[in-house]
């Protein structure tokens, strides 16, 4: 997965196992650009360790590609150089719009994705031609996507454009997402029913998904100050739960792509495409729930949904089933086996062969709870996929 922004701090703690740094482009020196960046890569791969977070796939190898000196459409087709079907680049970016004459505003009201301005929409598509997944912000500027504003031609653009927010015009293929609010009382804070659109969130036909837009826990400061979950002298060890917006909603949409891509590979599949995976995204998921003045036809899509996706692309390469008991070979026989989590599944004995301390101390507190849901998606005698929930 490959960040196209502006800048990240490429030492955080949390980051350095599989952070592969800066493939493209002069980072900003700017702080705030620092810690956004340091926190959209926190969500989708900080490192399985003792301190700090952990990333939806934190064994997913990350880097980042810097808009600075190059523009946005150049760093979006030079990450696109850099990765293969089935790949995932991140746009965390949008742009102030038509609505306020393309003026830059500090409440970012107005602004939208990028993918309606020609250069940046033809460099979406050559990544999505190549099999890349693309997830891009559909802009924090509370507008209709809908709006008939954004089907006039500004004089400028070349005469092929034709507005990408409308469904019946030629598509980028991007997955654009939008930021939903969290479940209530996640950290002691309500922003409205949980999946329901902030009202700063663009909304329309063309938004594919949702993901958390406030109280998100990650690696990084807090806009252009220290952490406020962890501050202190050293950068490299911020964390924040404040992290908001599009640009937290976004990481959560490609955490999850990302879990269903390795869950593709283990099952011997190739990986989707970028067509399959928003239909997927579309047709599975945890719905928009309604808000006051903020209803739910003001679409800005469902949370993905892991364990709906997963049955629906492997109903036959891969079974699935609640644990009834489990088994931990901390000494596996014979010696030269690897060690295994075995868990008893759909009337079989199933492995997972290396298991991390997480996953076993989840499973081991799940039984202990005396009502364990651990649900698991296997191949033959393999463990593919693993939730823990409750």
């Amino acid at each position: 997965m490959i960040d196209v922004e502006g800048a990240w701090q490429l030492g955080h703690e949390d980051l350095a196992s599989k952070l592969a740094g800066v493939v493209v482009g002069t980072p900003h020196t700017d702080l705030a650009w620092r810690n956004h960046g340091t926190a959209a890569i926190g969500v989708i791969g900080g490192d399985r360790d003792e301190h700090g977070i952990t990333g939806i796939v934190p064994d997913a190898v990350t880097a980042a590609a810097s808009v600075r000196g190059i523009g946005t459409a150049s760093a979006i087709h030079a990450a696109a150089e850099r990765l293969g079907p089935g790949d995932i680049i991140l746009v965390e970016l949008h742009a102030p719009g038509p609505r306020f004459d393309f003026e830059e505003r500090d409440s970012q009201a107005g602004y939208i994705a990028l993918e309606w301005w020609p250069d940046d929409f033809a460099a979406v598509q050559d990544a999505t031609s190549r099999g890349i997944l693309v997830v891009a912000a559909a802009g924090n500027g509370a507008e209709s996507l809908d709006d008939a504003l954004y089907e006039r031609r500004p004089p400028e653009f070349p005469e092929w454009w034709r507005n990408p927010f409308n469904p019946s015009n030629p598509s980028s293929a991007a997955i654009l997402a939008r930021a939903g609010a969290s479940p209530p009382g996640t950290h002691r804070s309500a922003h409205g029913p949980d999946r329901s659109r902030l009202a700063f969130s663009n909304h329309g036909a063309r938004v594919d998904a949702q993901g958390w837009g406030r109280e998100v826990t990650t690696t990084g400061g807090f806009w252009d100050r220290p952490g406020d979950l962890q501050g202190g002298a050293e950068e490299i060890a911020w964390y924040t739960d404040t992290f908001s917006g599009t640009s937290s909603a976004s990481p959560v949409v490609v955490g999850a792509l990302a879990a269903l891509q390795g869950m593709l590979k283990a099952a011997g599949r190739p990986p989707m495409s970028p067509e399959r995976a928003r239909v997927l995204l579309r047709s599975t998921g945890s719905p928009q729930q309604d808000a006051p003045d903020r209803p739910a036809s003001q679409r800005i899509g469902s949370r993905p949904d892991i364990k709906a996706a997963v049955t629906r692309l492997l109903p036959e390469a891969v079974g699935s089933g609640r644990a009834e008991r489990y088994w931990d070979e901390l000494l596996p026989y014979p010696r030269e086996l690897p060690p295994r989590l075995r868990l008893y599944v759909s009337g079989a004995w199933r492995n997972l062969d290396h298991p991390s301390p997480e996953i076993r101390q989840a499973v081991h507190s799940a039984f202990a709870g005396g009502r364990p849901d651990v649900r698991v998606w296997f191949s033959d005698d393999e463990i593919v996929g693993l939730v823990v929930t409750g």
